[in-house]
């Protein structure tokens, strides 16, 4: 019997069903494009980074308190194949699961999950309100701001940059660059 393999399409749908909020939504639309550039970088399936970043907070709305845990259950329903979820479930690592992150797609989610709400939030704050001209410089300046996007994990956003074996300015370029073509959907075409 042929395993399962969802498609975009069934992850959007299944997004949709458990995430309502707007902004939940433009995070796992960042979330998902910037998976995509990455997958691309590492030369890795993008359809599959992209769906399971898409659905990576799929529990998060209805279930905050179970985050990382009731989505399994969710996702075991829709029969979906293990190394999906555990892709997603290790996202979770050190702050509401112990799943290490492994593959490049797993250290990636982990790495990019935080990062992309920060790069957003510091998007928003510049005089145009937009991503597309946005340089690390400014994203590591609000980096080093713990005041600024106070629920952003910055430790979590450090790990994730060594377990990729990358420089912090380059991962967050790497963001930024993964999130620029999906600037309208996500809120962040700004002003320019």
């Amino acid at each position: 019997m042929k395993q399962y393999v969802p498609t975009r399409e069934d992850a959007f749908k299944l997004l949709k069903k458990y995430n309502k909020k707007e902004g939940l939504i433009r995070h796992a639309l960042a979330v998902e494009a910037v998976m995509g550039h990455f997958a691309h970088r590492f030369n890795e399936d993008e359809e599959k980074w992209r769906v399971i970043g898409l659905v990576h907070d799929l529990d998060y709305e209805m279930f905050p308190d179970a985050h990382c845990h009731k989505c399994v259950e969710l996702f075991k329903e829709h029969n979906w194949p293990e190394d999906y979820i555990r892709a997603v479930i290790s996202h979770g690592f050190g702050i509401c699961t112990d799943v290490k992150p492994e593959t490049n797609l797993e250290k990636t989610l982990y790495a990019i999950d935080e990062l992309t709400g920060l790069v957003a939030s510091s998007a928003l704050v510049r005089p145009s309100k937009s991503i597309l001209d946005i340089k690390a410089k400014s994203v590591k300046k609000k980096f080093k701001d713990k005041r600024f996007a106070a629920g952003v994990d910055r430790k979590v956003i450090q790990q994730g940059a060594e377990l990729l074996d990358m420089d912090l300015s380059e991962l967050i370029t790497e963001v930024i660059l993964g999130m620029r073509p999906v600037a309208e959907e996500i809120g962040l075409k700004g002003n320019l």
